[in-house]
This record gives C-alpha cells, structure tokens and sequence, in this order.
C-alpha cells in the first residue's frame, strides 16, 4: 500500500459532521476500541484533517500531529489504523506475535505475514474471520511493527494445516507513510533500522508499563532518546544466534519478587530477582540441565517421541523453569537449542538427529537409565493462584482439573502397505510426528530420495496409491514426484483420524476429529435473550455441573436438555452471556479457543 513514495493531492479539514462519521466508523471497524481509545486518536474537540493522495488513499490525523487513520478507497469501508495510532493505543487491534524479532525484517521489508512465522500459544490459535484488521507483533516488543487483513478465517487457517498467507499487510513500519512523516519516530530502543527485537528497556520493568503513554520513553532518529542519552544497540542478539522454531516467551522480572535457583546440590531454594538477573553461564547451564530433567520426568513421556526440539523446548522445558526466572538459551555456554541438544546426545541422556526436510532437531530416545535422570528429584511444582477466582470454580473440583487432548492417527487401507513394509502395526494409533517416521523410513527402505534434488521424493506404485489413489481425476496422470515439506501432510490426511480426551483420572478415545462445543445466543419471546451451550461431552465436562456453576456466576436461571437423536445434552442459560461463557470454559475447564464456536444471532 506504502511501498512506495506517493504524493497527496489535498489536505483539508473535516467538517464537524464528517468528524462524528469517521469516530463512528472508527469505533465499528475496531472492536477493541473504547470511548477513551477513540478520544486519544481522534479528539473531539480538535481539527482533524485529511490528506486525500492519488492512489484514493485518505490519511486521517490531528492538525499538525501524527497521521492516525487510513482509508484505503476513500469510502470508510476499508480503514486501517497507523503504526503511530497502534504506539499510542495498542491494544487497539488483535494482534499476531511473530516466532522472533528477526522474522520481522521480512514483514517491514514489505512482506506480508505468513503463519509459519507466527508464534500460536498454548490456548491455541486465535478465533478471526477473512477481512478482518489485524496488527503484528514482535515477542517482548508491546509496539505494533505492521497493520494488515486477515485473507482466510480461522477455521481454514486450521484446515489448511497453518500454511499460506495470515495477513496481508497494508502498512508497517519503515514505509512511504512513515517517512513521509515530518515528526516520525520510533516507540523504543527495539526498534532498529531494518528489524525489531524486544523492548530491551522493559526486561526489568513492571507489567504496567506497557500501556499506553506509559511505555518507554520514544527514541528519536538521531539515535538519542529524550534524555539524550545515545542508544545501545548491543543488546540485540544475532539472528544465526536464535532458532526460529522456537516461540521466545516474554517473560519479565521484578525486583522484590521471589524466585527460584539450582544449588550446587541439585535442589532448587529460593533467590531474590535481582540476583538471578546476574547468573554467569555456568548457572544458566545448569538450570538448563535442570529444568530438562524436571520435563523429563514429570511430563514427557516414552509415547511422545519423537519429538521435535523446539516442541521440547515451548511444551516442557519453559514451564519447568522456576518462577519469575528468564531462561534464554543464548545466554548458556551452548548458545543454540540444537547445540544444546547434541550435547545432551553426546552425555548418552537421549538420542537426538537431524531432521534435515524441517531443519532441525528431533529427540528420539530417552535414556531413563542415565545416571543423571536416576540421580534426579524432581520438584513438586506449586500451583500458580489466579486472582478473582470465584468460589464456586474453586469447590467445583471438576473445574480444577487439567484437561489433556492428543490428536492421534490410525492405518486405512490407503496406507496399509507402507506400514506393513517398514513392520509397524495397523492397529495402533500414531500421533502426527510418528505417522510422519513411518512414511520416511518407507522412503528410506526403498530408497526413493531423488538423487538429483534432495528434497523431492520419488513415487512407487505403493507410495503412490497410498497417497492420491482414488484422488486424482480420470484420465488425469498420478504424479511422479513430491516435495518432502508436503509429504507428511499428505499421508496423515489418507489416515483415520483419531482423538484421546483426558480428564483428571477419565480418558476416552474416540474416532473422529475433535468436535467443537457450539455457544449460541438467540431471542425468545419478550425479546429475552437465550444462551445454550453444547458438545461439552467431547471435553468430558457435566452439563449438570457446568449449569449448577453458571447459575451462581451470572446469577440466573440455568436448565440442562437432552440433544435429539442421543447426541448428549445441551446447557440453557438466561441471558446473553456469550462473551464470558466462552471465557469461563477456556480458564476454568481448559477447552482451547480453536474449539469453541460462538454465534450471536440477536445482533443486527
């Protein structure tokens, strides 16, 4: 959109009736958006102008400040907020947070977002719909980098196995728009020239300094900051430094706030903040070594491997690590998770190798003989308080109880024979990764890695059956070759899809996708709005006991029906109380936010 320097045809002041439209406007397209967001970007009692440019692109902004808004057509259907609008407010706009600062020398290089580099968190990935304004983030940075839509919901997003296009950006930081501006800046000392990294003024700082104008104080471009002080730069990492498979967590120290260290024993005693922050390499080694063998014995199991480095290290090493403790591998001796690895492969603890069609790291064995793991106690976690917790979740212990979902596969006749060949048993389930060993031992047995281009895989009459037999058209070719990148995907989907739900001390496998649980508002007689709530049966939640909490947390009646046809029950709840229903099954029961579907039928 900014990609190149466009000049504006006019600039003119809003009449007051077009300043009222355009908060309107502002307010409906960003749903983030409060009263107070829309003063701060567009004050009521102030000039606002535009700046009409020859590509019918509106710039909206305060007379004499910083350009806010943008009209892509100039017909208030298609607005977008600045990255000066998104610094001043910026939880205007959900917002995707990037793998690591370095994947955004692509986005403000002019590339649009792509979801391999977006990092999903635990909960799952957000729920969005195609078209909707969105902005990017960069982990440990609170200033939006870039602004952009949406091209596919959430839902395809998923279908699609998270390829392709997330966002296509509209505007971003280093653009024609930001240097057209006369008074352009950046936020914080992250931002560089060509790439952003985390915020380095707020690894010491409280939370509450990430909102609004009283974030870090902004850097001027002559590279000095308000006080005048001159920037340092050598805090940003180097990009061959930092594994772009791992999602980097933000994580933020206080002083005054207790932590947790390893001791030369092996025990782990509490320590004040402010001296964690000063741990030399050798301890950071072995809080590493540390938290490894905490992950081993308490949440990595003999079933989940392979398993991949980065999945290792996101899943169960970081939540391993004491409270209120950075753990950043850059700062070990070792500086690379892969390096890291290879060590412990070295000392016999596990067997690591190389997965060279997804470069990188993939744990195939634990030695749970080593005498580092024999030797190793691990610690009994406390568990985390979360404020505001209502009495009756607390006395529910239904609503206390970790949920676990593992996605599992199992053999079809499509894929029978590639199993048989390599001797692994059709009749068992296969998470994703080890459905995926099987197919490239098969390539490996028979040989099939192309010779000339290591990452195509020629195709036998085996493996081609079992991968597009009844799929491709009449009197269409089969094809020849296929990338390993896609080969994996292309199994799992000829393989029957499974799903194992685990609750507190119950666990059922059940054939099938994972359903989601359908939250529906809608109208009944009087004009009273309804909420009902089904598929609580595929995360073994009691819609007896869900209806008994909910009915004490809104302070209205609730009801339980049974489904026609068998297919389980479902929860009636009086009111509208869509939003934080929704929100009470994520935090209380643990159901992730891909599976849960919302419908409002009593909006307009």
């Amino acid at each position: 959109m900014f990609k190149k320097t466009v000049e504006s045809k006019a600039l003119q002041r809003l009449s007051g009736a077009d300043k009222k439209k355009l908060r309107r406007t502002v307010k409906d397209r960003f749903r983030n958006a409060s009263d107070a967001d829309v003063d701060a970007l567009l004050p009521p009692k102030v000039e606002i102008t535009v700046a009409k440019f020859q590509n019918r692109v509106h710039v909206y902004g305060v007379e004499g400040g910083l350009p806010m808004i943008f009209d892509v057509d100039g017909r208030g259907t298609e607005i977008y907020p600045t990255v000066f609008a998104l610094w001043k407010v910026p939880e205007l706009l959900p917002a995707f947070t990037l793998k690591g600062g370095e994947v955004s020398h692509y986005i403000i290089g002019g590339a649009d977002l792509m979801f391999p580099g977006i990092c999903v968190p635990e909960e799952g990935l957000p729920t969005f719909v195609a078209g909707e304004p969105w902005a990017v983030k960069v982990p440990g940075n609170p200033a939006p980098i870039a602004v952009g839509t949406t091209t596919m919901s959430s839902d395809e997003a998923l279908k699609a196995g998270l390829r392709g296009k997330a966002l296509r950006i509209t505007h971003y930081y280093g653009d024609a728009l930001w240097e057209s501006v006369e008074g352009r800046y950046v936020p914080n000392a992250g931002f560089l020239e060509n790439v952003v990294f985390e915020d380095p003024s707020l690894s010491h700082a409280e939370s509450d300094q990430l909102h609004g104008d009283t974030a870090a104080p902004a850097v001027h471009l002559n590279g000095e900051n308000v006080a005048g002080e001159l920037i340092d730069d050598s805090h940003v990492p180097s990009v061959v430094d930092i594994p772009l498979s791992t999602c980097d967590a933000v994580e933020q120290t206080a002083d005054g706030v207790s932590s947790l260290n390893v001791t030369e024993s092996g025990s782990l005693t509490e320590v004040n903040a402010k001296e964690q922050r000063n741990l030399s390499t050798e301890d950071v080694d072995v809080l590493l070594d540390q938290c490894l063998l905490q992950a081993l014995h308490l949440t990595v199991k003999d079933n989940d491997l392979p398993l991949a480095g980065s999945t290792l290290w996101s899943n169960h090493v970081l939540p391993c690590r004491p409270q209120g403790v950075t753990l950043d591998i850059k700062k070990s001796s070792h500086k690379k998770l892969s390096k890291w690895l290879q060590a412990k492969s070295s000392s016999g603890l596990m067997t690591v190798k190389e997965d060279k069609h997804k470069k990188e790291t993939v744990v195939h064995v634990i030695n749970r003989k080593h005498p580092d793991y024999t030797s190793f106690k691990p610690v009994k976690r406390p568990i985390e308080k979360i404020d505001q917790i209502n009495e009756e979740s607390t006395s529910n212990p239904q609503s206390q109880t970790v949920l676990e979902l593992v996605e599992l596969y199992k053999s079809t006749v499509h894929v029978n024979p590639i199993f048989t060949s390599v001797g692994a048993d059709v009749k068992d389930l296969y998470t994703a990764s080890e459905a995926t060993e099987v197919v490239f031992k098969y390539i490996e047995k028979e040989n099939l890695v192309n010779p000339t281009n290591k990452a195509l895989v020629s195709l036998d009459a085996v493996l081609c059956d079992a991968l597009f037999k009844g799929l491709v058209k009449k009197g269409s070719t089969y094809p020849t070759e296929i990338h390993k990148k896609d080969l994996g995907h292309a199994f799992i989907n000829r393989m029957q899809p499974n799903h194992v739900v685990t609750r507190g001390a119950k666990s059922v496998v059940r054939k099938g996708s994972v359903k989601t649980v359908q939250i529906l508002t809608e109208r009944r007689g009087g004009n009273k709005r309804m909420t009902r709530v089904s598929g609580l049966e595929s995360f073994l939640v009691d819609a007896e006991l869900l209806a008994s909490e909910l009915q004490k947390k809104f302070a209205c009646s609730t009801s339980v029906a049974e489904l026609p046809g068998k297919k389980g029950h479902e929860v009636l709840v009086q009111g509208g109380v869509i939003d934080n229903l929704a929100k009470h099954l994520v935090e209380q029961y643990g159901i992730p936010k891909r599976y849960i579907e919302v419908l409002d039928k009593t909006k307009k």
